[in-house]
């Protein structure tokens, strides 16, 4: 269903296809394991092969974020498709998340600030 990329500090979920009801309980199994690791500090969800969200979806990756921010850790998205990016508009879930064009745009700021600290 996702892919989980370990590369402490910083982990990458890629979910598949529909971000939704049916699957939103299992991908909010792993965001939370992912957020909840030792040593890490952010979470990358890549949405470029997310086709369809829904209400359960948004709801999840929510719940991630504030789930995030209480551990001190960071949770971004990337990879946004045209129409993911106009869901997260309307539903103005899109001011919550840090979005990222691609996965290099995350890792080049993550790497600058790293550097600058």
């Amino acid at each position: 269903m996702q892919t989980l990329l370990a590369h402490k500090p910083i982990t990458v979920i890629r979910p598949l296809e529909h971000l939704n009801a049916a699957t939103s309980g299992e991908f909010g199994r792993q965001l939370m394991t992912a957020i909840s690791a030792p040593g890490v500090v952010a979470v990358l969800v890549d949405l470029g092969e997310v086709t369809f969200i829904d209400s359960a979806g948004l709801m999840t990756l929510v719940s991630g974020f504030q789930q995030a921010k209480k551990m001190g850790r960071r949770l971004s998205i990337c990879s946004v498709s045209p129409g993911i990016r106009m869901i997260l508009e309307l539903s103005q879930v899109d001011r919550v998340f840090k979005i990222f064009q691609n996965l290099d745009s995350f890792e080049a700021e993550n790497s600058y600030a790293n550097k600058h600290r």
